[in-house]
């Protein structure tokens, strides 16, 4: 039986993003043969949307499945796919945004990707490991100039779409000033335990979309949150309407208008949390989960140091904890 199509979303850059994503990072990744299948059972499921990072090690195992998919039969073209990636910090610098990104082409056996976001609005020396993270590794970011450099990428046909990942409400407006080509994307954290209410106002004003990552609280992560998973709320509208946890936790996702990015490794789950596409939350279900406490799961304290840019977590988030 083929999958049903996940619906699209236009960017401002007219291209189109298909509206649930799948996750690729993982900590410990699997062995690149094991992430292979992975990835082509998710092509198999119906997963059009694949959202990988120069961080995350997966970008040559997707690049892989794509190629295999491909000979397969499981997609007829490279533009059934949407394939986001993202720019470290350690190359989030001008001059050496577009060689990291022909790096992780190289990788992904692609020619274009759909999406490429600056990870996160900092700059780290180019030779650091994030294990073993020293304040000295964190340097000035130039935002205008690393911003400058993705819209190069963009002008050279390389990245189809660019944007943002983990940019503060302040962040944004600083560098809309000085772009030409507006971020089509922001990803950022978002689920019912970090709902991100004045942040999708601000992006929706501006006709930046929306991408959440851990949709489902990344629980079992080293900075996961059980805020979703074990929210009572979630739970008992989950009984009440027949459907679990996780496809609530997504359902409201979308009717935020916000693209998830869900990562799950196991082929049922994998099914289940595509099928959120034919049903609603009805507005006493949308009032509850409006009453589950709110916090950022994912810090960053790494990022932070008295010598750098971001002095404290305040600073680096714009106030937004």
């Amino acid at each position: 039986m083929e999958a049903k199509p996940i619906p699209e979303v236009q960017l401002n850059s007219g291209y189109k993003l298909p509206m649930l994503g799948f996750g690729t990072g993982a900590y410990p990744l699997p062995p690149p043969d094991e992430l292979i299948h992975i990835f082509l059972a998710a092509i198999q499921a119906g997963y059009r949307h694949f959202d990988t990072a120069a961080i995350y090690g997966s970008e040559e195992s997707l690049g892989q499945a794509l190629e295999q998919a491909l000979q397969q039969g499981l997609i007829k073209s490279r533009n059934e796919i949407f394939v986001t990636t993202k720019l470290w910090c350690s190359d989030a610098h001008p001059d050496l945004v577009l060689p990291a990104l022909k790096s992780s082409l190289q990788k992904l056996r692609l020619e274009y990707v759909d999406l490429y976001l600056v990870h996160f609005p900092v700059r780290l020396r180019h030779s650091c490991e994030m294990q073993k993270l020293s304040k000295e590794d964190i340097l000035p970011f130039d935002m205008k100039g690393t911003w400058e450099a993705m819209e190069e990428c963009f002008k050279l046909g390389l990245a189809k779409s660019i944007g943002l990942s983990n940019f503060g409400m302040k962040k944004r407006p600083e560098l809309l000033q000085h772009s030409t080509i507006p971020p089509a994307v922001l990803q950022v954290e978002m689920n019912v335990g970090w709902q991100q209410g004045n942040l999708r106002k601000l992006c929706e004003e501006k006709g930046i979309h929306v991408c959440a990552w851990s949709p489902l609280g990344a629980n079992g992560s080293a900075w996961g949150t059980k805020a979703v998973m074990e929210s009572p709320i979630l739970k008992d509208i989950a009984t009440a309407i027949g459907k679990s946890v996780a496809q609530v936790a997504l359902r409201w996702i979308l009717q935020q208008g916000v693209t998830p990015i869900v990562k799950s490794f196991n082929s049922e789950r994998m099914k289940q949390n595509l099928q959120i596409f034919d049903w609603e939350l009805s507005e006493v279900h949308l009032e509850k989960i409006k009453q589950i406490p709110q916090r950022r799961a994912a810090r960053a304290e790494q990022f932070v140091s008295e010598n750098g840019p971001y002095k404290t977590l305040e600073d680096l988030w714009d106030g937004e904890l």
